[in-house]
């Protein structure tokens, strides 16, 4: 299976710069800190196909991360990306699942970069 590269880290700008002898020195600020958003769904989103539908709408989006069902009934969404990207995308879920998410809570926060690719836990 071909594994999807966000966009973000495609453009991630590394920029080595020889010194004296074998040194090297590594400008990584570019790609610092992405959007990062934590997700639960409420409502009757297990045994629907949520997290199967999650996985097929991140392949939509130029987005990292996971979604898995918590043992209190909700599902649970990390998503991290451009803001307005992982913003679409959660708004693309919610629009497909509509019939069965009674509440969203959302968290979101900047930070370094923790996910490659999308996949079910």
């Amino acid at each position: 299976m071909q594994r999807k590269i966000p966009l973000w880290c495609e453009r991630m700008v590394l920029r080595i710069e020889k010194t004296k002898g074998a040194r090297m020195n590594f400008d990584f600020h570019a790609m610092s800190e992405v959007n990062h958003e934590t997700v639960y769904f409420t409502g009757r989103v297990q045994g629907v196909g949520f997290r199967y539908t999650a996985l097929q709408v991140a392949k939509e989006f130029e987005v990292a991360g996971w979604v898995k069902n918590l043992t209190d009934g909700r599902v649970q969404l990390e998503a991290e990306g451009a803001p307005q990207t992982v913003k679409a995308f959660i708004t693309a879920l919610e629009e497909r699942m509509h019939g069965y998410i009674r509440k969203t809570e959302r968290q979101s926060a900047k930070r370094e970069p923790q996910f490659i690719g999308f996949n079910i836990r």
